[in-house]
């Protein structure tokens, strides 16, 4: 029998907020290489979830983009400088059904980190208010978004570095994540893993091995968490809005 999952711990672009990364490392392609091959499918399964350098590299190398070691870094910069912008225009908006799911699970008292590889999750978070005023961020009892570490998804460090945070035993920690290199990674670390497929690639995330996989994160039974258990709901209740 599995010990209760007392932890959450988040992917932040595409699993709490509709962010433009992926817009933003398409445009940036121009003068590399042709950015029609740069589809959503594309940016899930080969840069979605991966540090900044290493995603750049995976693009560019996957799209045939000439030298492209010599010019990763040239590209992940200029992707950062028009992420940079989007945010500052705020393009982007927090999910509903992840809003209400991380407000349940805080009330149900798990403990909740973010852990995504991309250093603008708190420039994001602390832009998006809760209903009483604070900010999505404050939602959060550790963030551990784009800290270094020795190897980026799908390697475990940056979970097990969550976990850490928040006390709790890998084994006791649900990860929630919309990319294969994110549940790869929550496996490796010993955690259950939640896949939130919001883009049709269901198939993807249960290759990469997540225990459940969902299309809403309303779907998700947040009491079965007490027993270990990620299952989803038999029939969706009526959900009210965080």
């Amino acid at each position: 029998m599995r010990p209760a999952l007392l932890a959450a711990i988040f992917d932040v672009d595409g699993v709490l907020v509709d962010s433009p990364h992926e817009r933003a490392w398409r445009e940036a392609l121009t003068g590399f290489v042709d950015p029609a091959g740069f589809t959503t499918s594309f940016y899930q399964a080969n840069v979605a979830g991966k540090p900044r350098l290493e995603g750049a590299r995976e693009a560019l190398e996957r799209l045939g983009g000439p030298k492209a070691a010599a010019r990763t870094a040239e590209y992940a910069d200029r992707k950062q400088a028009l992420i940079d912008q989007l945010i500052e225009a705020g393009s982007f908006e927090v999910f509903p059904d992840a809003l209400r799911f991380a407000s349940a699970l805080k009330s149900a008292g798990l403990r909740l980190a973010l852990a995504s590889s991309s250093k603008n999750a708190a420039a994001m978070l602390s832009r998006l208010k809760l209903s009483d005023g604070r900010t999505l961020l404050s939602l959060f009892d550790a963030d551990l978004s784009g800290r270094d570490v020795p190897r980026g998804k799908p390697d475990p460090a940056l979970f097990l570095l969550a976990a850490e945070a928040l006390n709790t035993p890998p084994l006791q920690c649900v990860v929630i994540e919309d990319a294969p290199a994110g549940i790869t990674a929550a496996r490796a670390g010993g955690m259950t893993a939640l896949g939130i497929a919001r883009l049709g690639d269901e198939a993807l995330l249960r290759e990469a091995g997540a225990d459940l996989v969902v299309t809403s994160l309303d779907q998700v039974e947040i009491a079965a968490l007490g027993a270990g258990t990620l299952r989803a709901r038999a029939v969706t209740e009526p959900v009210v809005d965080a």
